[in-house]
């Protein structure tokens, strides 16, 4: 197998875990892009210590109708392989519209403007489109992302904190949802570590650093346009 068909099939499989993790599932976001954004850390609202994981994703859910951060994801295998780390941004606003932009080590992009989510891929310029609520559906993306009931659609248990983290463990109601559960863990009212579980025994954790709540994003922000020649296939 020539090199470029390995890094080809490194990059799907990476893309498959980011690709599950916000569906069967948020420049620079520190402090100087969140005064840009006329933004405040969400670190800096006040929150009982002794909120449970439950009430901290409540208030999460109710407070902050937009986002935006870093994150850090890797994957292991269910025989203990790790794939290779991945690191970028990522942006949301409720209902549904986000935006996880993958840095390193290769460039990849999933975005909803609401109605569509788009999957692209720079070095194929391809872009796979899907109706938003076929793709969400019962995911840790409905979880964060969403604006509904998720006790509707998922069953929620407390877990022990470990390292100053709350954690919950929310497990799909959707037998078919393709992840057996994802663990959500909260310090001081924001999200801060995600773990799924997928249908294949891999193991996923990302992690949420430099969160900025309520940033006023411009209207086009969350809007995909492809690039010319792309070749754009919509899924059902």
């Amino acid at each position: 197998m020539r090199a470029s068909q390995i890094i080809q099939c490194l990059k799907k499989q990476m893309f498959r875990a980011l690709f599950l993790v916000l569906l069967t599932a948020l420049g620079n976001t520190d402090g100087a892009v969140a005064a840009t954004l006329g933004a405040e850390p969400l670190s800096t609202v006040p929150l009982r210590s002794e909120q449970t994981a439950t009430e901290q994703l409540d208030r999460f859910i109710k407070e902050v109708t937009s986002a935006a951060g870093r994150f850090s994801q890797y994957t292991v295998g269910p025989q203990g392989q790790t794939k290779p780390r991945q690191t970028g941004n990522f942006a949301f606003k409720r209902p549904g519209q986000f935006k996880w932009d993958v840095l390193l080590p290769y460039q990849q992009l999933v975005l909803s403007d609401g109605k569509s989510l788009f999957q692209f891929d720079p070095d194929l310029n391809q872009v796979i489109e899907r109706p938003v609520s076929k793709a969400i559906g019962s995911s840790p993306a409905a979880i964060l992302f969403g604006a509904g009931n998720i006790e509707q659609a998922f069953d929620l248990q407390a877990l022990p904190n470990e390292e100053g983290i709350a954690w919950l463990r929310a497990k799909p109601k959707n037998a078919e949802a393709g992840f057996v559960h994802v663990e959500l863990g909260f310090s001081q009212g924001l999200p801060a570590r995600i773990i799924l579980l997928d249908a294949f025994g891999q193991t996923t954790r990302v992690d949420l650093t430099d969160f900025v709540r309520n940033p006023p994003f411009a209207q086009t922000y969350f809007k995909f346009l492809p690039p010319q020649g792309a070749d754009v296939v919509k899924s059902q």
